[in-house]
């Protein structure tokens, strides 16, 4: 693989909306991802995520309270090898459930989660722009639980002919 200081001999090959064939040095392509990574953690959101992240991390009462939801969800996944079957199962569900509750109760760990949040979709918006520079076809990942797209991967239908969508 190539190294940046290589790069400027790769380039790649593209069609413009002309229909001209059209090269992309990848050195000013990498220099504007950079831009943009730069730009990003410069933004206000990240800013407000990292103060949030080191609040939570110097708390020690909500450190506290991480290791007992470590060790709740480490006690779930032994009994969730067995399923609903295992006859700790609803109980270590119950107690990862009860130990999530008490983290979320606290007001850094809200204000932590709602920061994440917003940058989560600040990414999310950036790549969607991309992507749909390039192509509005191109999948976009996203932490939504919910997605509200159609097509491949989303729970919708599509026209890729695969069968194995929607």
């Amino acid at each position: 693989m190539p190294t940046v200081e290589h790069q400027s001999e790769i380039e790649i090959s593209a069609f413009t909306d002309s229909g001209y064939l059209e090269s992309i040095d990848m050195t000013a392509l990498l220099m504007e991802a950079y831009d943009l990574g730069d730009s990003i953690n410069h933004s206000a959101e990240v800013a407000d995520y990292l103060y949030w992240k080191a609040v939570v991390d110097q708390d020690a009462d909500v450190q506290a309270v991480v290791k007992q939801f470590a060790k709740a969800r480490e006690q779930f996944a032994d009994c969730e090898r067995f399923g609903r079957f295992h006859p700790d199962f609803h109980a270590a569900k119950d107690r990862v459930a009860a130990v999530q509750a008490q983290l979320e109760s606290f007001d850094c760990v809200r204000k932590f989660k709602a920061a994440e949040h917003e940058v989560d979709t600040m990414l999310y918006e950036v790549s969607r722009i991309i992507a749909d520079a390039v192509s509005e076809s191109v999948k976009v990942p996203s932490n939504d639980p919910n997605p509200k797209g159609s097509g491949c991967g989303s729970g919708g239908s599509c026209g890729c002919g695969s069968g194995g969508c929607g």
